[in-house]
Formats: structure tokens, sequence, C-alpha cells
């Protein structure tokens, strides 16, 4: 069935380009990586940080975007994707660690997420609850078996701050409310995505240990990590495809 067409300003793009089943991630490099796993894969637009490809998996067509840092610049990408047409999102991101059961280059697949991005209060009330889709997190799970990939789900935390200042980050506290990990953006994408009836996923390679915090010696960039992100990657264009349980 055919969908009017609207030109999505921020992504820079006619809505009939946004697929279905889309992925999405923070970094641009990491939108061309996730699509290099795609059949075909092309490149459609790419405006500030918001850069999209579309591609197919098995004959299923997909949308690859990446939306920058943070929930307030995230939520314009979900919210324009979703007037695009998209009916599926996953988030493929990375996240420090809250627990001690998750350690440096394990993945998790968030269950839901605490909403201190510092954004969602001013699009509904904070009583509504920020949760991934059952479809989404069982295909996610799948996946990971399908793959042998190891994962644990649960909650996750959502900050709008990185490095803190005078306030601090909430990482210890939720530490201790057996959150599993903390990033930027998944509580933003769980309620606009509740909001508009649109399914949606996440799931991270941890990148550090975020309890007691040192921003100073946060470095991602290690052998680890990159496996992890590769393995994460495997999983969610595996999920997004929709193969039977």
């Amino acid at each position: 069935m055919s969908k009017d067409t609207i030109f999505l300003p921020i992504l820079k793009v006619d809505s009939s380009l946004i697929n279905e089943k889309v992925i999405v991630c923070g970094d641009p490099a990491r939108a061309e990586k996730i699509a290099g796993r795609l059949d075909s894969a092309e490149e459609i637009s790419f405006n500030r940080e918001y850069r999209l490809f579309n591609g197919t998996k098995n004959n299923v067509d997909i949308s690859v975007v990446s939306h920058g840092v943070g929930a307030a610049g995230a939520a314009v990408c979900f919210e324009e994707l979703i007037k695009g047409g998209a009916r599926e999102i996953i988030r493929v991101g990375t996240a420090g660690s809250l627990s001690g059961e998750i350690a440096d280059g394990d993945i998790v697949i968030a269950s839901a997420a605490v909403r201190e991005d510092g954004l969602t209060e001013q699009l509904i009330a904070m009583p509504y609850p920020a949760v991934a889709s059952k479809e989404l997190i069982d295909r996610l799970e799948w996946a990971a078996k399908e793959t042998n990939i190891r994962t644990k789900t649960g909650i996750v935390l959502t900050v709008g701050a990185f490095y803190p200042e005078l306030e601090g980050l909430p990482n210890n506290y939720y530490s201790r409310a057996n959150v599993l990990a903390v990033e930027m953006e998944a509580s933003a994408l769980f309620v606009i995505a509740g909001i508009h009836g649109v399914e949606a996923g996440a799931i991270f390679a941890i990148d550090g240990i975020a309890v007691d915090f040192d921003a100073d010696k946060y470095n991602p960039h290690r052998d680890k990590i990159d496996k992890a992100i590769e393995d994460e990657i495997e999983i969610a264009v595996k999920a997004i495809e929709g193969k039977q349980l």
C-alpha cells in the first residue's frame, strides 16, 4: 500500500525513502559499518549527524540511520523516522556497565530504560514508562542465541550528561537498583515509540565501567569493544529481519 510522502527536514530526505524496519546508532561511521552488513546498501542522505543508508537483507528492506549523541538530537531522528513510516526501530549502541555481572565487552539487551534523559519529560508526564517492545526483545534474544553470542537482558539508565559537573551523575544510585548499564538515548526511543505505537528495541556493547565513573579514564577504542560492537551489529541485523522465532 502506498503512503503519502512528506519531506523530513532534519533527516533531509523524502519520507518515501524510510523503510518500515530501521536500525539506528549514534555514530555516522557506525551507520556505514552496519550498512555494510546489508545487501547492496546505498547512502541516501547525510545532514548534520543524521546519515541514512538503505539496503536489504534476505530480501527485507532495511534503513540504517545515525542520530548523534544525546536524547534531544536523537528524538528528532526518531520522530522523523516514524513520520516517514518506520514501524520497527532497533538502537545499536554502547553503554557503561552498572553491574558487577556485566563486564567490559559484554552485550546488554534493554528491556526498559530509566528516564533521566532530560528530554522526555517535555513530551509526556514522567509516570509514562520507557519500555522496549516484547516483540523486539524476543527477536534480539533469539538472534543472539542463533549467532551463539552471550547477552544479558535488563533495565538500562538513560542520562542527559556525559561529563559530570557539580551535580554528578546518578549511575551509582541506579546501580543499587539492579540497573545494568547507562547510555544516552534509549529512553527517548522507547517513549516516542510507545506514544506512536511503534515497536522499539535496543542492544548495547559495554565499553567501560560506569560505577564511580571517571570520564577522563574512559577509552572505548579497544579491540575488545570493537569485537562487541561487531557482535551486536550481527544480532541487530538478524533481529530486524524478523525471521520466525
